[in-house]
């Protein structure tokens, strides 16, 4: 509870694959599941717990994470301890339903996994690109728009000046190629390009 309140989440969730179903998307059909990271607000419905046994929320889906995330999780470092829940990952592991990668990966035709290391050692970005554009879920690397200032670092970042030299690039990236991001938890910007003026990167509408 107070984990749901300190992300300001209602008290009593609202399963994933219904908040899916009620956007038209049957959760049956998703084959790919993509954790940028391990904390519990990015993986926490991974899995479903039936009869006191987690089990996948999608049924079809393979999921990816980096080798390296899963690694730090288990090392259970005081500084971010909390964050992590086992039964988010490790019964797809053992199950051969979650593949652990160690390098950049396409996933699908123009679906990209890049390691952007600093919020976690091995978070990654995700980017997807079609017919001369590209989609960039930049997850807690920059959050909020108000983190495309690279200096602006959220506390709970494991290594802010790695974090910072990882959103110089990655922001420079979506610049240039004035790629439409993501923010993750963003109360009232979801969506924004990113425009390099001055030297200072901006958040502009869409």
């Amino acid at each position: 509870m107070r984990r749901r309140e300190r992300m300001k989440l209602p008290p009593t969730p609202v399963p994933l694959p219904e908040t899916i179903r009620a956007a038209g998307i049957d959760p049956e059909r998703i084959d790919i599941v993509v954790n940028s990271h391990l904390h519990w607000d990015h993986c926490g419905w991974n899995t479903i717990l039936t009869q006191g046994v987690p089990r996948p929320a999608f049924p079809r889906a393979v999921y990816y994470t980096r080798r390296g995330e899963w690694e730090h999780a288990h090392r259970r470092h005081p500084r971010d301890s909390v964050a992590y829940i086992d039964a988010n990952y490790d019964p797809l592991v053992d199950a051969g339903r979650m593949r652990l990668i160690d390098a950049d990966t396409e996933v699908a035709p123009g679906v990209w996994l890049r390691r952007a290391p600093g919020h976690t050692p091995d978070m990654m970005v995700i980017t997807a690109s079609d017919s001369g554009r590209t989609f960039c879920f930049l997850t807690d690397l920059v959050p909020t728009a108000a983190h495309v200032t690279p200096t602006w670092v959220a506390a709970f970042d494991l290594d802010p000046i790695q974090s910072i030299d990882s959103k110089l690039h990655w922001l420079g990236e979506a610049a240039r190629g004035d790629w439409i991001c993501a923010f993750a938890h963003d109360p009232s910007i979801a969506f924004a390009r990113i425009a390099h003026r001055d030297d200072k990167f901006e958040a502009v509408a869409p």
